[in-house]
């Protein structure tokens, strides 16, 4: 199938990394791996940090005349996809590209994540509001990838045309690193945490990590810290430095090998959609202690494969923690159930299938929409 795809909150190009643009380019390399011809449409970024009438009312204009763009280039070179595909759409980052061209060529649409916060229906993010709506309502499927997102689309989107499509990932480097194999766990447990150091929850994540540190005795852990960027000072002196080992951004070959030799992944993922970190450490074999936010249930197995607490609860994450430091066997056992749980539903593979079943409803319901359609 020849799909053509664009990313309006971060196209896969943009210079900062970040699981947003991870998770768009394993999107890309699934359907390649499912044997689909993907063709990046464009890639115009339509997200904003600041909303308002005029700021999107502009956005949506700058996005027309891409699409009269895009339009043209389809003409001349004679080039039609099968299929439109979105990644990630919301109020900050709405979709006026794909609705547009598939109006216009007679397409199947489909959006893969979205979301839907109503409080955002007036004031400043308005206009965006209504521009996201307008393209859910137009799509032939709609995936969110995670439930939590589930109920506020459902008011937009039909129950046919709705569903949950899991995040997944390229498993195999770290599933390589786990290969060399761990020794027993043991206090002080080996702790790992990954993220970028910017202001906002990121931060928020890193500050209620800290606050749960404090809560164990100075001999039960040591933290190794994987990330850098802007609020890198401020984060680093939240954490004793006798106790913390900082090693700022790696590449995915080493970061595999990071999670490989450490006990435990320690994620508060504050406002986080799911966590790409929490699949990678998995996959390496590294069990989970994480706050239980949005899509986080979904690919962590509470007392299975990790440990979860409410979002934001410093106490209650520090005593999960102290469950494992009062029983280092746990560690292994939620590592070894991590390495199965990734290997049995989030490969790239199982990706690859979850994307044909949304692409297979994207195409129904688009015949399903034509046949309503007035002669």
């Amino acid at each position: 199938m020849k799909i053509a795809f664009t990313a309006p909150m971060k196209p896969l190009n943009h210079p900062v990394p970040s699981g947003d643009r991870t998770m768009g380019r394993l999107i890309v390399k699934a359907l390649d791996l499912a044997g689909h011809e993907v063709t990046i449409a464009s890639t115009f970024r339509s997200w904003r940090k600041d909303g308002s009438d005029q700021i999107q009312g502009a956005v949506e204009e700058e996005a027309l005349r891409e699409t009269e763009r895009i339009a043209d280039t389809w003409r001349e070179s004679g080039y039609r996809p099968d299929l439109f595909l979105t990644y990630h759409l919301y109020h900050k980052a709405p979709d006026w590209i794909g609705p547009a061209l598939a109006d216009r060529f007679d397409l199947p649409y489909a959006i893969v994540e979205a979301s839907r916060a109503p409080k955002r229906q007036k004031g400043d993010w308005a206009f965006g509001f209504a521009a996201a709506d307008a393209a859910l309502s137009r799509a032939d499927a709609v995936a969110a990838i995670h439930n939590a997102d589930v109920e506020c689309l459902k008011a937009v989107v039909t129950p046919d045309h709705l569903g949950v499509l899991l995040p997944f990932l390229d498993a195999s480097p770290f599933q390589q690193a786990a290969l060399i194999g761990k020794p027993p766990a043991q206090t002080p447990l080996k702790l790992i945490a990954a993220g970028m150091m910017r202001q906002g929850d990121k931060t928020k994540s890193f500050q209620v990590l800290a606050a749960a540190l404090a809560h164990l005795s100075k001999d039960a852990y040591h933290l190794t810290i994987v990330g850098d960027g802007p609020n890198k000072d401020h984060i680093l002196q939240l954490f004793p430095p006798e106790r913390t080992t900082f090693l700022g951004a790696l590449p995915q070959d080493q970061l595999a090998a990071q999670f490989a030799s450490h006990d435990l992944l320690v994620w508060p993922a504050i406002r986080e959609a799911f966590g790409l970190v929490i699949l990678e450490a998995q996959a390496a074999g590294t069990g989970i202690i994480a706050g239980d936010t949005f899509g986080v249930p979904d690919i962590v197995r509470d007392g299975e494969t990790g440990l979860l607490s409410p979002e934001g609860d410093a106490m209650a994450f520090a005593a999960n923690l102290k469950k494992v430091i009062d029983d280092p066997t746990l560690s292994d056992k939620l590592g070894q159930a991590a390495s199965r749980h990734i290997a049995d539903h989030h490969t790239l593979a199982a990706g690859a299938a979850r994307l044909n079943a949304l692409l297979e409803k994207t195409l129904q319901n688009h015949m399903e929409r034509g046949k309503r359609m007035p002669a």
